[in-house]
């Protein structure tokens, strides 16, 4: 469910420290009921292990295909176009206490790298010729004893081109990416183990 922009600026996520120069650009609640602690690691995993290329979806998957295909013609997504040459990582702007904790996942195979993993936020970056992103996940109250996950999308675009991709995309994520998107993350959180996630550093 698409929330509104004042349920991400509302708390105090270390984010905001982070992301002045960056527009907000959804809200979602995720289908992740949970505890307090032992569960935010467990959905982390899940996003950084996820492929959104084989999503359940056809038109998702080939909206996926069409993107990486005309990024690879353009060169969008080029070394030279991520983080650390295009723009600098927001690793420079973490305070001491965040380059001490755990960074949190890797990435099996989306361009995303984990900032930092607390016990009630994660963040991951991305960067390419048309942005600079932040995906972050928050684990937040959900007014019934529990908590849930809920993810923020965070841009800085590059110029017009990034602000034109941007407004194109945006129809394309609210009514066909998403909408799968989230029924796989309750189908997979449902179904998912017990044993304790491994988080890596």
């Amino acid at each position: 469910m698409q929330l509104p922009n004042s349920a991400h600026t509302s708390r105090p996520w270390r984010i905001h420290e982070l992301t002045p120069d960056f527009r907000l650009e959804d809200v979602w609640a995720l289908p992740t009921p949970g505890g307090r602690r032992e569960d935010l690691p467990r959905l982390v995993e899940r996003f950084a292990a996820g492929d959104p290329a084989q999503g359940p979806s056809c038109v998702a998957r080939a909206l996926w295909a069409i993107r990486w295909k005309v990024g690879g013609l353009l060169g969008w997504d080029d070394d030279e176009t991520g983080v650390g040459s295009r723009v600098e990582t927001l690793r420079d702007r973490m305070p001491d206490d965040l380059r001490d904790a755990p960074s949190g996942p890797r990435f099996a195979t989306m361009p995303f790298t984990s900032l930092y993993l607390l016990e009630d936020e994660w963040a991951a970056e991305v960067a390419n010729a048309t942005m600079h992103g932040v995906m972050h996940i928050g684990w937040v109250p959900d007014g019934e004893g529990g908590y849930r996950g809920q993810m923020a999308v965070l841009v800085k675009p590059n110029g017009r081109l990034g602000s034109a991709y941007m407004a194109a995309i945006r129809p394309f994520r609210h009514l066909i990416v998403y909408p799968p998107a989230m029924r796989q993350i309750e189908r997979e959180w449902q179904a998912r183990d017990r044993e304790p996630a491994v988080t890596r550093a």
